[in-house]
């Protein structure tokens, strides 16, 4: 299952797939081809220390695209692993093969983004930790929860705590970094995300700010037959004497999820790929116990109806992966045409970018981005027009947009939907 999770990524989402905004910032903290874009602090470096053994001296987005398929259908493989003796096998194939095959699953999964791992790192500490009380393996599992643990926290300490409790206090040590996080995130607090979330199914990255409709019902049927199985998967357990693997993933599923369904006022649907890893298993659970009665035989109609929802299901989430793999890369493209367009106006590196879209354009230019307000706010003003006094300095901003006041007088041109105003050579 996971060598079909790895080859799935390769042919649907493609390894020519260029670098999005949140990737270039994370891999160009390592790689020597790029300056380091500013990194702001709801970061974490774990993902550059992922792709570091390949960004560290390869500028191939394909070959760091297909390193990053295999290492997630490797982790994929394990953190399944650490659940084997809790629930049968057919159980964690179908589990995993749910959570395989979401869409923002297999979209995320060869980027060099943090959410993937925090929902491997939470199957594993949490299968590990239900699994401590056997005492020949104690030892092994203890550092299995330990592992799973420093991989969520090496990735996104916030959602760490969310899963794991005992991480609490890691966090109240870093609490000023975690205020700042919380501040640019748009301040941590009662906030319905809900409505955002659904808006997000439809293949959206980013819904920030969440406006517009719904997307078709047929894309959101699944988020809301989700935690009805999921409740069919508790009563299973319980009837079945064995409530302590199921109900565990579904408390840390929920303690993950409520930050970003109440306390955020956007959302992005790889937030939620944790909550939908652990609530894998007690799905998958719940669907085997629909199709076969206690005594093993099938129930034919049963069987057939539950087949029918999951194909049904996996063709809703293929449409809708190769509409963000379109858009997505539409998008790198257009970046990437724009990188040369500046590269004939003289726009070479080593430059300066700043303005709108400064940090993926930017890298895609082979510039240092700049920005004088805002979340990455990194330089000021006067520092710009100094720069401009030895290398190439261009500031972007939408068509028709109003410049700031040191590039007023810079020359203007129009690249696509840009203004593009580029500071006298030095």
């Amino acid at each position: 299952m996971a060598a079909v999770f790895t080859l799935a990524q390769l042919v649907l989402v493609r390894p020519v797939l260029g670098l999005g905004w949140d990737e270039i910032v994370y891999v160009s903290q390592v790689t020597s081809h790029h300056p380091a874009a500013f990194f702001s602090a709801p970061r974490s470096r774990g993902v550059s220390l992922l792709v570091a053994p390949v960004a560290s001296w390869s500028s191939s987005v394909p070959l760091l695209r297909v390193y990053l398929a295999l290492l997630s259908g490797l982790a994929l493989y394990l953190a399944l692993r650490a659940w084997r003796g809790l629930f049968p096998t057919r159980v964690l194939a179908v589990g995993g093969a749910l959570f395989a095959s979401l869409w923002v699953t297999l979209f995320y999964g060869p980027q060099a983004m943090p959410n993937y791992w925090v929902a491997v790192g939470a199957l594993i500490s949490v299968g590990c930790f239900l699994r401590v009380p056997a005492k020949r393996s104690a030892g092994r599992v203890l550092w299995g929860v330990a592992a799973g643990t420093a991989l969520m926290a090496w990735m996104r300490p916030t959602d760490a705590v969310y899963v794991t409790v005992p991480l609490l206090v890691l966090a109240l040590v870093r609490r000023h970094r975690l205020s700042e996080a919380s501040r640019i995130q748009g301040g941590l607090g009662w906030q319905i995300a809900v409505d955002d979330q659904l808006r997000s199914l439809g293949g959206r990255a980013l819904c920030r700010p969440c406006t517009g409709s719904m997307p078709n019902p047929l894309v959101m049927i699944w988020w809301f037959v989700l935690p009805v199985l999921a409740g069919l998967g508790l009563v299973v357990a319980a009837r079945a004497r064995r409530l302590g693997p199921t109900l565990i993933p579904l408390a840390c599923a929920t303690t993950a999820a409520l930050p970003y369904l109440f306390m955020i006022g956007y959302a992005a649907p790889r937030f939620l790929q944790p909550v939908y890893a652990l609530l894998a298993i007690p799905v998958a659970d719940a669907l085997w116990h629909l199709v076969r009665n206690p005594g093993g035989k099938w129930r034919p109609v049963a069987a057939s109806l539950v087949a029918l929802g999951l194909a049904g299901h996996l063709a809703v989430q293929i449409a809708v992966l190769e509409g963000a793999v379109s858009r997505n890369t539409d998008n790198r493209r257009d970046w990437d045409r724009t990188a040369d367009a500046l590269h004939r106006l003289g726009v070479r590196p080593p430059c300066l970018l700043t303005g709108h879209l400064a940090i993926p354009i930017g890298y895609y230019t082979g510039c240092t981005s700049g920005a004088t307000s805002g979340n990455n706010e990194n330089t000021t003003p006067a520092e710009i027009l100094r720069t401009a006094d030895r290398l190439p300095v261009a500031h972007l901003a939408p068509a028709g947009g109003t410049p700031p006041g040191y590039a007023r007088t810079w020359h203007v041109h129009r690249i696509s939907d840009l203004d593009v105003r580029v500071a006298p050579s030095p």
